[in-house]
């Protein structure tokens, strides 16, 4: 089992057209055969925060109830062209086991939606948590965010551009962290097919990029990326924390040696968490900021 789990994980950096997979299957593959943390349970499936298939969301809880528990809203990654949630429970469960009321929510991918539509659809699907999470247990005064890849683009963005929660009515001051693995965060010009079609349409570049937003008023970050990763290559994160730190936001940026860009998403499976500490450093990190307290800036 463990060989076919590290075979599977292989595949997700590769080629995948060459052996005959779509883009999704060997990561349905580990999430349907790999095994997950106990301590969090599937709680809701498939709720509703707008119109369409792409605009459902999955409610994941710690098995030991709790009360007012913070709420972290988990986006998947996927060059915003692919990914479903369903794919990614062993990251619903593993959030969930850190004590958090978890939620994954899809959205749509491109050709449907470009820029901003995926942006605005994880604001609607905040706006569903803060309508609807206290029945699970949340605190919708609480919330962090997290993502991996395009999913980490699309939490930091929430995280510092108010404009999205605002116009869904939510408060960008529920927002009390956000924590961002392997995301792109500063990648003008767009000179790569993927960004340029799914980009390339905004009338102004600058406003599609969350280094243009960070500063003082942006809510504490958690920055992690592998020293391997050629996909979405460091700097993006070395960038961002720096642009952060010097803005006075707490920041702990984190580059963890030998790790490629689907290491960072793998670290928080129960079969690969030995590769890095980095679910119990992310956990901790936005623990504590839900919690109201307070940072100091960290870089390791």
């Amino acid at each position: 089992m463990t060989r076919l789990l590290i075979a599977l994980a292989s595949l997700l950096g590769l080629g995948l057209a060459a052996y005959g997979f779509s883009a999704a299957s060997p990561l349905t593959l580990f999430d349907a055969i790999g095994p997950r943390d106990a301590g969090g349970r599937l709680a809701a499936r498939d709720q509703p925060f707008g119109e369409g298939k792409r605009r459902r969301l999955d409610v994941y809880v710690p098995t030991v109830a709790a009360e007012r528990a913070p709420v972290l809203v988990f986006f998947y990654g996927g060059s915003w062209q692919s990914g479903a949630k369903d794919d990614y429970a062993f990251v619903g469960h593993a959030l969930a086991a850190q004590g958090f009321v978890t939620v994954l929510p899809d959205y749509r991918l491109y050709p449907e939606a470009a820029f901003p539509g995926f942006l605005e659809d994880g604001a609607a699907a905040l706006a569903w948590v803060r309508d609807n999470i206290a029945a699970y247990g949340g605190d919708p005064r609480r919330i962090v965010l997290a993502g991996h890849s395009a999913g980490a683009y699309n939490a930091v963005m929430l995280g510092l551009d108010p404009r999205y929660l605002t116009a869904a009515g939510v408060d960008p001051k529920a927002i009390k962290a956000v924590a961002g693995l392997s995301g792109p965060y500063d990648f003008l010009p767009l000179d790569q097919d993927t960004t340029l079609k799914v980009f390339g349409q905004a009338p102004d570049l600058p406003l599609t990029q969350p280094m243009t937003f960070a500063g003082p008023l942006s809510p504490p970050t958690f920055l992690a990326t592998g020293e391997a990763d050629t996909v979405v290559k460091p700097r993006n994160t070395i960038s961002l924390a720096a642009k952060l730190r010097a803005a006075h936001v707490p920041v702990q940026e984190r580059v963890y040696p030998g790790l490629d860009h689907k290491d960072t998403l793998l670290a928080l499976s129960v079969t690969f968490r030995s590769k890095a500490p980095e679910l119990a450093e992310m956990a901790s990190f936005l623990m504590r900021q839900a919690a109201g307290r307070s940072q100091y800036t960290m870089r390791r």
